[in-house]
């Protein structure tokens, strides 16, 4: 297969340093938590929302806190999982949402920030990469890449349709995949307005594509 039609798969680690971003001064002043983004969504051009886990703490009580940060729109607190709190948060998109967007590429999840450091996956072309690597060069010039490993193309993840990953995301937010589980399929059914079957059905459609994905034989290169 020809180089240009493989994925890279590159971790890198960045100091958050963009002007007027939550993510960087919140986690700096509470250097244990852990946050996870779990997703993201355009709800208009210049303004994302995204499903966050932040650990510690009772349900809510970082709320108020993000919500005085000047790119944060809108806080909401979705339920208590894992140690942690689910929060639904709107705010300004920041840089790298446009480079992923004029690439092409999806942004993969979840993306992990602590103490100031945002640790994430780029799946994509090399072309691709490059781009998103004089990104982190621009803003933070002390990046790091973690590791890097190449994959043919087909064998990465599996092809969920929009329609699929938005399910996934929103039985994700909801705590439907936590340990314990944080919502029924019944009450799941009824937040997203779908019947129990159809939820059901659709589910297990994406765990069995997540699965054969998991066990598929993958050939890596050095």
């Amino acid at each position: 297969m020809a180089a240009g039609n493989r994925l890279i798969l590159a971790t890198l680690r960045i100091r958050i340093q963009t002007k007027g971003l939550w993510t960087g001064p919140f986690s700096r002043a509470h250097p244990d938590l852990t946050m996870e983004a779990l997703n993201r969504s355009d709800l208009t051009e210049h303004v994302s929302v995204s499903d966050y886990w932040i650990s510690g703490g009772p349900p809510g009580v970082w709320a108020r806190e993000i919500t005085g940060y000047s790119d944060v729109r809108k806080v909401e607190t979705l339920a208590e999982v894992g140690g942690g709190c689910l929060y639904r948060i709107t705010y300004t998109s920041p840089p790298i949402v446009y480079v992923y967007r004029m690439l092409g590429i999806p942004m993969q999840f979840p993306l992990r920030i602590q103490a100031g450091f945002l640790t994430w996956e780029v799946v994509a072309r090399r072309s691709e990469l490059e781009a998103v690597l004089e990104h982190a060069r621009n803003v933070a010039p002390d990046f790091q890449v973690v590791s890097i490993r190449d994959r043919p193309l087909r064998s990465h993840l599996p092809m969920l349709t929009d329609a699929q990953q938005q399910l996934l995301s929103q039985a994700m937010a909801a705590g439907y995949f936590a340990v314990p589980r944080g919502i029924t399929l019944t009450d799941l059914a009824r937040r997203l307005g779908r019947s129990k079957s159809g939820i059901s059905e659709a589910i297990a459609i994406i765990e069995k594509k997540l699965l054969e994905s998991a066990l598929r034989p993958t050939s890596l290169t050095p």
